[in-house]
């Protein structure tokens, strides 16, 4: 960990007497200073400070790294960034965390236009559905798809995600069509664990309704209901930007075209805009900018996007 941050976000501690404030002041989640707290104790190799419920105060050890602390950070002012840094040039290495389809889809493409846009960076991609803590993961960026963000941490909005009911033709012939939403509950639905596991969302003209769902197969990862919706095991609700190749080659029906399934926003995710790298900063950018060229991906396209499919 950066060893300046460090003494900033101990120092912040010992003036502001709480965690809470010192992450308060330096525009930094509590997680994160936590951490730097910990990572302090770490390399002093002693307890810094003796937490009780109601105040922070410093030990020994504490004091002494408090004035060392201090005095690194008097000598850092004095110094000059490079010149890549001033000119905001990004470098280094980024880590991002994401869905296997929205990797697979969005981000690789977008990723490699990067790296060949600043060449001096690089990026490590962390593939998964579950929300990872980005502190302990030591994750840089996530892109979450979501309507229910963490208030600890920041989030930068970067499109909105649709989704699609759908099943392929042969399920639909063997077990029919469902013509009203309330039909979904007779079926067979293919569930995902980390949302609409039991209960689809659904909008139509203003009036909203929660449909129960059940089924036979669920999964984590939204990837292997597509593959099992196209191999017709049942009915699954999917991001529109994984499903619209196979409902144009029909492979899979748009079920319901009235009833829209609840858009969800597409958000950068990160800990602490202090200090922000160029690498982190620039990507953010490059991201919101991608997504912002693709209209198919803002808002109110997105349902026309879905009515030229079904």
């Amino acid at each position: 960990m950066d060893r300046i941050t460090a003494a900033e976000v101990f120092v912040a501690i010992a003036d502001r007497g709480s965690m809470s404030a010192a992450a308060e002041a330096l525009d930094m989640s509590r997680a994160m200073v936590t951490r730097y707290l910990a990572q302090m104790e770490n390399w002093a190799e002693q307890r810094l400070l003796h937490r009780t419920t109601r105040r922070l105060s410093l030990t020994p050890a504490g004091e002494e790294t408090l004035a060392r602390c201090r005095e690194m950070l008097a000598i850092a002012g004095q110094m000059t960034r490079p010149a890549t840094e001033r000119a905001g040039m990004p470098r280094g290495m980024l880590r991002i965390s994401c869905a296997q389809s929205l990797a697979e889809d969005v981000l690789a493409a977008a990723v490699t236009a990067y790296l060949r846009r600043y060449p001096e960076t690089a990026v490590d991609l962390h593939i998964g559905s579950q929300a990872v803590n980005l502190v302990e993961a030591r994750i840089d960026l996530a892109i979450r798809i979501t309507n229910e963000l963490d208030p600890s941490l920041i989030a930068r909005p970067l499109a909105s995600c649709a989704s699609v009911i759908c099943a392929a033709p042969s399920y639909l012939a063997a077990h029919g069509m469902p013509r009203r939403a309330q039909d979904l509950a007779t079926h067979n639905c293919l569930t995902y664990s980390y949302f609409g596991k039991s209960l689809w969302q659904l909008e139509r003209a203003g009036e909203t309704l929660a449909v129960p769902v059940h089924g036979n197969l669920s999964a984590n990862e939204s990837t292997v209901l597509l593959a099992a919706a196209v191999a017709g095991a049942g009915i699954a609700m999917q991001p529109l930007y994984s499903a619209a190749p196979l409902l144009r080659s029909g492979q899979l029906v748009a079920l319901l075209p009235a009833w829209q399934p609840q858009v969800l926003g597409i958000y950068g995710v990160y800990a602490s805009r202090r200090q922000m790298p160029a690498i982190l900063r620039t990507m953010l950018d490059f991201l919101a900018e991608r997504f912002a060229a693709d209209p198919g991906w803002q808002g109110a396209a997105l349902a026309g996007k879905l009515s030229g499919l079904t």
